[in-house]
């Protein structure tokens, strides 16, 4: 006690020399300039913001706040030095160190004064590992039986979003808070950590699934748990946003399920921040754009037309910056409307589009068969122009391919510009730009594409961005969310983002698309795979009956789709996803077989019972894959003519003997040759329940020839999309939909029924 009493008068006569001093400072700059101004000095909102900046940096590992502080403002001198963190509070000044000071807690505090401060800043480079995150894990309940997703969901006590946010190295001012469970993130973050090596990368993919899905969301939860919550590893999981057609329809949530979900899953499966709705909105607004331009010039001459797109503003005439890209583009080098002809005028004001030609279609995010075909303008207001049209489900628009690939807002821009949604009657692509809608696009998704972070339920954090269908998109979550976290989790740490669907669908979209745009090389393929998809697949039962017999399995596990990862050159992982009713006969043969079909490893993996502790065995798998060699090389060459990339892809993934371009399919060719895009890589639209065209083809179906009925452009998304067979691009909904099952809870506002 005579020591920590000497240590305190010590502090107390340290400090009284620092405020006379300053006083004596503050007197010498008066005399030497009599402009000084104490007025100058900063407020309490100053030095408090300028305390957290100091907190967040994680370069620097000590701060001294030199009292007093002087000030003709208002200072409140506890407020700011309980502002310093505990860890960088090198004065021992704060409440927290004080009071260990004053317990004789010497080992875990900061001493008075400055030396000893040094002292303990080296105490904590030793405890703070470089890029290690100091992160606080949710240890969970785990219950028998397991119940139900919600019911889990809300028994686990989620951290605060800003919490997570600062445990994983996000500054303050890269978070915008959506409540206390969600969070966007700045993409000022990128240059921020742009030196900062990338953390290993891994893709969950799957075999060919029934129609429940086979855990992939599950897996990839309980993978980050494992890695993060009992490997102790930095680990990011990224998802894509669920679309709430399947939500309210046949599939429910895809929030992972079990004890490997992210949480609050009401949130993640229904307006999360509102992104999916920026994309509705953004994409009727260009489907509004071009129906009204063909009415506009089916019903005005030259010169009225030209007259409202460049109106009077005061007295005279000017065009917008958009307007003047469209000048550029027709090489007309004039920038004051009164100057052009009228062959000028002609063409600037006329798209011309061809009704026929319009690809672009109206979008909601809802399963509605009735909207797949339409006819719109009946109203007589519309003069008798009408033409047949269709609804798409929102996360088959292209604005949502585009917020998946882009990399940083002004190629967001860019690449919203360069959308085509019809040809002119001179067969010329008519883009957004062309429309002049495209800045306004840009408007409607600056918030879109900043990536939203949610949490799993054993607290490790997750990147939840773009949605794509992966039957009728390319099926991936966005570039950005996994560029940002591959520089968050560092060289130690790892990535895992999913990819929709069989590996014949997401993984081979992740690889040609994705990975072409993003520049990333994934170190790991697993594939997920489950006993009653293999059975299904090798001629059993649907997945309505018990699945019993162990041949079905022996005869489905040829597992074609370890074939297809290796077709990539990235060493692959099964998973094999137990049920309750899978025999331990059944998963040692699965692992045995993908193990002899070329697998690196395989593992039976139980998170969704056990959380992150199931999957542990699938952690060390997926580590010791990730240092092992590969040699990763892409299916095709982009230069190729657009039938031979379709045919590769339907040859070596799907097993066809070739493919057949129906008459449109043909016509397309033809025309996105003529028009510059046949360059661009391809995203197949076919059923994710068979390698083949037909759903019902169930196994590896040998000898069939894959149709392509028609081929559209996603120029702006990066690529092209041929249609096979009838694959619809809005679902429907079966005879009892999951929302018989959804109800609000009035009096404590709980979702019920949300699976």
């Amino acid at each position: 006690m005579v020591l920590l009493t000497l240590i305190k008068l010590a502090v107390f006569c340290f400090l009284r020399q620092v405020r006379e001093r300053l006083k004596e400072d503050v007197e010498q700059m008066k005399l030497k300039n009599p402009n000084f101004s104490v007025l100058r000095l900063p407020t309490c909102f100053q030095i408090l913001h300028s305390i957290t900046e100091v907190n967040e940096n994680s370069s620097v590992h000590g701060l001294i706040v030199q009292l007093p502080l002087d000030s003709v403002h208002e200072i409140n001198t506890e407020k700011i030095t309980n502002a310093v963190a505990p860890e960088k509070d090198v004065d021992g000044l704060t409440s927290i160190n004080a009071g260990k000071l004053s317990r004789g807690d010497l080992g875990d505090c900061f001493i008075p004064c400055t030396p000893n401060g040094c002292m303990d800043a080296k105490r904590f480079l030793e405890s703070h590992q470089a890029g290690k995150w100091n992160i606080s894990y949710t240890a969970l309940n785990l219950q028998k039986p397991v119940p139900s997703d919600i019911v889990i969901s809300r028994s686990c006590a989620a951290k605060s979003i800003d919490s997570l946010a600062r445990e994983v190295g996000l500054l303050s001012d890269e978070v915008e808070l959506y409540g206390k469970t969600k969070a966007k993130v700045q993409l000022t973050i990128i240059k921020r950590l742009q030196s900062r090596p990338d953390g290993k990368y891994v893709v969950v993919t799957g075999i060919t699934p029934t129609p429940l899905g086979e855990g992939k969301s599950t897996t990839t939860i309980g993978l980050a748990q494992a890695m993060g919550a009992h490997m102790k590893l930095n680990v990011f999981a990224c998802v894509r946003q669920p679309s709430q057609g399947p939500t309210f329809g046949i599939k429910g949530g895809a929030a992972g399920g079990g004890y490997s979900q992210v949480i609050p899953m009401e949130e993640f499966n229904l307006h999360l921040t509102g992104d999916i709705h920026a994309i509705t909105a953004a994409n009727n607004l260009v489907a509004a754009a071009i129906d009204a331009r063909i009415f506009h010039e089916a019903t005005q001459s030259d010169k009225a037309l030209y007259n409202r797109l460049v109106p009077l503003s005061g007295r005279e005439r000017k065009f917008s910056p958009i307007q003047i890209n469209r000048l550029k583009k027709l090489g007309i080098e004039k920038t004051e409307p009164s100057a052009l002809t009228e062959e000028e005028i002609n063409h600037f004001a006329r798209l011309d589009i061809d009704p026929s030609s319009v690809t672009w279609q109206r979008v909601l995010d809802t399963n509605d068969r009735f909207l797949r075909k339409i006819t719109i303008g009946q109203s007589p207001t519309e003069k008798g122009y009408t033409r047949e049209a269709q609804f798409d489900i929102t996360v088959a628009s292209e604005i949502m391919a585009v917020l998946a690939l882009t990399s940083s807002l002004e190629d967001m821009r860019q690449r919203l510009a360069k959308m085509v949604v019809a040809t002119s009657r001179r067969g010329d692509p008519i883009t957004t730009e062309d429309l002049g809608v495209s800045g306004a696009l840009t408007v409607l998704m600056k918030d879109a594409i900043k990536p939203n972070l949610m949490q799993t339920l054993e607290g490790t954090p997750v990147f939840v961005h773009a949605g794509p269908f992966a039957n009728i998109a390319h099926g991936n979550s966005s570039i950005l969310a996994d560029k940002i976290a591959l520089k968050l989790v560092g060289p130690e740490g790892f990535v895992v983002t999913e990819a929709g669907f069989g590996a014949d669908i997401g993984m081979e979209k992740f690889f040609n698309i994705k990975c072409r745009y993003s520049g990333l090389r994934p170190h790991v393929v697993v594939l997920v795979a489950t006993i009653r998809a293999l059975k299904m697949h090798g001629g059993g039962p649907t997945v309505s009956s018990p699945l019993l017999n162990s041949h079905f399995v022996a005869i489905g596990c040829s597992l074609k789709q370890i074939e297809n990862a290796k077709h990539f050159g990235v060493p692959v992982v099964v998973a094999v996803n137990a049920f309750k009713t899978d025999t331990d006969a059944e998963l040692d043969l699965v692992c045995t077989m993908a193990k002899a079909a070329g697998a690196f490893d395989a593992v039976r993996c139980s998170h969704w019972a056990e959380g992150g502790a199931g999957a542990v065995a699938l952690g060390e798998a997926v580590q010791k894959a990730s240092s092992a060699p590969s040699n990763f090389k892409f299916l095709y060459d982009l230069d190729l003519p657009i039938a031979d990339k379709i045919r590769i892809i339907a040859q070596k993934i799907y097993g066809a003997d070739d493919i057949e371009l129906l008459a449109e399919a043909q016509h397309k060719v033809a025309l996105y040759t003529k028009q510059g895009f046949a360059n661009l890589p391809i995203c197949m639209a076919k059923t994710h329940l068979s390698l083949s065209h037909e759903a019902e083809k169930k196994g590896v179906p040998k000898g069939f020839i894959l149709p392509i009925r028609d081929i559209r452009a996603s120029v702006g998304a990066g690529f092209l999309f041929p249609l096979v067979g009838t694959m619809p691009t809005i679902p429907g909904l079966p005879t009892r939909p999951c929302f018989y099952d959804i109800d609000l809870d009035p009096e404590t506002e709980q979702v019920n029924g949300l699976f």
